[in-house]
């Protein structure tokens, strides 16, 4: 029995052909090597002299990389490297390795402004997202940046991983303290903001992976926002991982149908999906009516750091209309009188009473305001809003009862028990607060500064 070589795979592309070369080896089977099958690219149709040659060089030498893109949407229309990589000599960022053994200028980088050449409707509603600038947003409110209380490797490996890094060209390379990124509020060298790959990975670029929790759940997970582990917990959760092995997940945007090709949101059917007479959009800010992440639970147009300029009342009752697809008005409006009163109890009860408490304390000088997180109430008080208040409304939001009550209001509880005996032995002892040498920190808190003028 002759074993076959498989030299090159097909894949029929708009304009573009790879065809299978099969070559019969003349070797005895017991004697061939058992692993798979050997796979070599070659163009059959006409792209680009200079395209061709990044499809033939990178074959070989990443073969993944054009792998993915064979088998993506770009690759069915003729949409090759140099579309999204080439680069004009006036750019910050051409690769300078590149042009050591090959003339065409191209950089690492794609861009939302590359991205916008072919959509520029998605990348002006993620422009102006919370996504988009979340970096410029924790820069904002975040005092382990602020005040330098973690290192530039805990921030690099920690924080800018999901926030994104403001990339640096240095020498014609991009400096490694900043790069590789994917961050959604990446600054890149053009001065665009975020990273569409952060949820359509390279180089596929796939719809059906972007509609999916999982990729959500890449930076929305923990304790401080485990908006993942939340909706795995829900009703919405269960019914995705029973049957969304079965769902239509590339129907086209603005066809993608409840009841027709999923049974249950997910994700992005909730904050992005066009559903009903609700359109699609890349801005995640949109269908909030509450800013549920901040300390002190306030409208999205509030929130100091990035206002949104929506009305809140506009977006709930988008959002009522994604939820309308599936749901009886009773039971919605049911939901969010819920959902609402939750915010309220999380306001009225335990944030407003602790800030109270933790401000008559500075106020006496039992707490020092010249740095945060380095004192215990400190963090307590941290916790409080960024941990459990969080999991609490996070909880109430996307109906997970465990986040709620025993991630969420249970905690708190505890938490403001802790804070109000701590808080009594100050009063008491009138001895400030010990100042911790917090371990690991020293960041920088400058080099961010262009982004927060």
């Amino acid at each position: 029995m002759k074993l076959l070589k498989v030299t090159s795979i097909l894949f029929f592309i708009t304009g573009l052909l790879w065809s299978p070369v099969p070559m019969a080896l003349g070797q005895d089977q017991s004697k061939q090597n058992p692993i798979g099958t050997i796979k070599e690219y070659r163009i059959e149709r006409s792209v680009s002299e200079d395209a061709a040659e990044c499809i033939e060089c990178h074959a070989k030498e990443s073969g993944g990389i054009v792998a993915d893109w064979a088998g993506s949407r770009h690759a069915h229309v003729n949409i090759t490297c140099l579309d999204c990589h080439g680069a004009s000599p006036a750019d910050s960022d051409v690769s300078k390795d590149h042009l050591q053994y090959d003339k065409t200028r191209i950089s690492g980088i794609v861009s939302p402004r590359d991205c916008s050449r072919c959509h520029p409707t998605e990348a002006a509603e993620y422009n102006r997202s919370k996504h988009a600038n979340t970096l410029e947003i924790i820069w904002k409110i975040d005092p382990w940046l602020n005040d330098g209380m973690n290192n530039e490797i805990e921030r690099v490996t920690g924080c800018e991983h999901c926030h994104g890094s403001i990339v640096k060209v240095v020498g014609g390379e991009f400096d490694a303290s900043t790069w590789p990124n994917v961050g959604v509020g990446r600054i890149n060298p053009d001065g665009s903001r975020g990273s569409c790959s952060s949820c359509h990975t390279r180089h596929k670029f796939s719809l059906a992976e972007a509609r999916k929790p999982e990729a959500c759940g890449q930076c929305h997970l923990g304790p401080d926002h485990p908006q993942i582990e939340i909706y795995e917990e829900s009703k919405h959760g269960a019914i995705y991982h029973a049957e969304g092995d079965s769902w239509n997940w590339t129907a086209a945007p603005g066809t993608w149908t409840p009841g027709v090709d999923y049974r249950t949101p997910t994700c992005s059917v909730c904050h992005m999906s066009g559903v009903s007479n609700v359109p699609t959009t890349h801005d995640v800010t949109e269908r909030l009516a509450w800013e549920t992440q901040a300390p002190l639970t306030i409208r999205p147009n509030e929130f100091k750091p990035y206002p949104a300029k929506t009305d809140w009342s506009q977006e709930r009752e988008k959002m009522e209309n994604v939820c309308l697809s599936c749901h009886s008005e009773n039971w919605t409006k049911g939901h969010f009188a819920r959902f609402d009163k939750a915010v309220g109890n999380y306001n009225d009860n335990y944030f407003k009473p602790m800030k109270k408490l933790i401000e008559k304390l500075y106020e006496k000088k039992l707490l020092s305001k010249d740095k945060d997180l380095d004192e215990e109430l400190e963090i307590d008080m941290y916790e409080l809003w960024h941990h459990e208040g969080r999991r609490a409304r996070f909880g109430a939001a996307m109906m997970a009862p465990d986040y709620t009550w025993w991630h969420g209001f249970y905690e708190l509880k505890k938490r403001c028990m802790e804070i109000e005996e701590k808080a009594e032995h100050l009063l008491q002892s009138q001895k400030p607060a010990k100042v911790f040498d917090v371990k690991g920190a020293g960041g920088d808190t400058t080099h961010e500064v262009e982004i927060i003028q």
